[in-house]
């Protein structure tokens, strides 16, 4: 730029900063009372009292439950079965993946959603029912229903599973698949939860909680 076109600019520039500083005090006031702005013409008394008229619209933010997208159809392909956090610590372990189970001689293969007794569990994935049996060997109170999406290739299975569902049956994800079965006859003080193992086209088993995490969705 040249000096003279700066020098030309110059008090332009102060004259703006001028007004700003001017109408500045004015704005707050009219926005708080547009009524009583000080010194301002009934021009710039009515714009500012349609300002101050109009609406905020409120901004909503929620946490919520968000599955991964393997396919790539922009859809989620996973859900979480209770809408609970995973389970924490408490006296029977952690109920993340890959933790510790009995002494260390083995990991956990799931992640532990944490549930009410009774209530409502989700599919984890949409697919066909494949197979519903026990949790434990030798006992029949404590059921897992188990998923599997041939066009993805993954399988899930939830435990502790009241079903409502048989086997052969068509589920989509998030549908409702049986209640929650309270553990607290086998494991007395423990925090209730679905256990959850997702495997993966091959069969190894992944870690749910990457593939279901919490996000923050801002909606006005």
């Amino acid at each position: 730029m040249h000096a003279s076109t700066a020098k030309k600019l110059a008090p332009l520039a102060r004259g703006a900063l001028g007004l700003a500083l001017v109408f500045a005090p004015m704005m707050v006031a009219a926005m708080e009372n547009p009524h009583n702005a000080p010194h301002a013409t009934p021009a710039v008394q009515r714009l500012l009292a349609d300002l101050a008229a109009k609406p905020q619209k409120p901004v909503r933010k929620e946490l919520v439950w968000s599955g991964s997208d393997i396919d790539g159809d922009g859809a989620p392909d996973f859900a979480n079965p209770t809408g609970g956090a995973p389970r924490g610590h408490d006296e029977f372990g952690d109920g993340r993946f890959g933790a510790r189970r009995d002494g260390g001689s083995r990991d956990h293969e799931g992640v532990d959603y944490v549930a009410k007794a009774g209530q409502d569990v989700m599919a984890p994935i949409s697919g066909y029912v494949t197979k519903i049996g026990y949790a434990y060997a030798g006992s029949s109170d404590l059921k897992f229903v188990e998923i599997s999406n041939p066009a993805l290739g993954y399988i899930a299975r939830a435990f502790y599973v009241t079903p409502g569902v048989e086997v052969g049956q068509a589920v989509r994800l998030g549908e409702v698949i049986g209640t929650d079965q309270s553990l607290q006859k086998h494991y007395p003080g423990i925090t209730n939860h679905v256990h959850l193992e997702v495997m993966e086209p091959g069969g190894e088993r992944v870690n749910a909680a990457e593939l279901i995490v919490k996000k923050l969705v801002v909606e006005a």
